[in-house]
């Protein structure tokens, strides 16, 4: 896809996400306001806003008027509520997040972490609400979210990386990070766009493919920027992962190896989005420079 087209499209799909988080979440001044301010805090601390762009995009792939702000909102407020949850003391005690003090710093601990468990009902109450007149899709897109969201994946994932190099099978704990912690939530708003879109189960599938494979390279990223990166750039501090002795790819395997791995990765993701019947073209142009981003 022509760069230009490419960058019109993301910007716009990105005005979109955040004028529909203003209006479909809570006010800063809502009752009780430090909880609700420290809610805000976090769902306005910018960022690429991936995970709704790639919802919303999806979407409109498979149906050109498609409406999926309600989910791609949903989907922040979980990705939201997990950085949160993950800056926390407890977790990966990080004071930084896209440059801006955490929220435990901004706020207080306790504050965070309410502000992180206030935006999980906050998800399917949007889902149920934003398609009440279309109870089959709900039920799909509440389905496919708690699933992401749940034991098995994004918190099954972040469960089994507190444990760092715990004894066991390392490549078979990283794969479970790696399609819990990062992945799933990169999955979903493929799935949970093509969906609203009405796509077929096939493309589903695909779609889910796509995703993982995708978010799995995503995450190889993240791991190669926390060696080679520098803190300024990235938002964040860097070093963590060897500070707080996470397992990752890059310190299993090495950087060259990881660098070749995240090509493969997004090769797959690319074919498979091809395979789908629908306009991938930006979703796969998005893919791809995701593969190539340095911060």
């Amino acid at each position: 896809m022509d760069n230009v087209l490419y960058q019109h499209r993301y910007e716009e799909l990105v005005k979109s996400a955040e004028k529909a988080l203003r209006e479909l979440t809570p006010a800063a001044t809502t009752r009780p306001q430090r909880l609700h301010s420290a809610m805000r805090y976090s769902l306005d601390a910018g960022g690429k806003r991936l995970r709704p762009v790639l919802c919303l995009a999806t979407a409109q792939a498979f149906q050109p008027y498609a409406n999926a702000l309600h989910a791609a909102v949903a989907l922040e407020c979980i990705h939201s509520y997990s950085l949160i949850h993950d800056d926390l003391p407890c977790m990966d005690n990080s004071d930084l997040r896209r440059g801006h003090p955490s929220c435990h710093k901004a706020f207080d601990e306790a504050t965070a972490l309410l502000a992180g468990d206030a935006l999980i009902p906050l998800a399917f109450q949007l889902l149920a609400e934003g398609y009440a007149t279309k109870p089959t899709i709900v039920q799909a897109l509440v389905a496919e979210l708690a699933r992401a969201a749940g034991s098995q994946l994004l918190v099954g994932g972040q469960a089994e990386d507190m444990n760092g190099h715990a004894p066991g099978d390392a490549a078979d704990r990283l794969d479970f990070i790696l399609r819990g912690k990062t992945a799933a939530l990169i999955s979903a708003p493929l799935v949970m766009g093509a969906i609203i879109g009405g796509a077929s189960d096939d493309d589903l599938a695909h779609c889910r493919k796509a995703g993982t494979a995708a978010g799995i390279a995503f995450q190889l990223v993240d791991d190669l920027l926390d060696v080679t990166g520098n803190a300024r750039e990235l938002g964040k501090p860097v070093g963590a992962d060897i500070k707080n002795n996470k397992l990752t790819y890059a310190g299993l395997h090495g950087i060259e190896p990881t660098r070749q791995r995240i090509a493969e990765l997004t090769q797959t993701a690319l074919d498979e989005l091809n395979a789908c019947n629908a306009k991938t073209d930006f979703i796969c142009t998005l893919i791809a420079k995701m593969a190539q981003r340095t911060r």
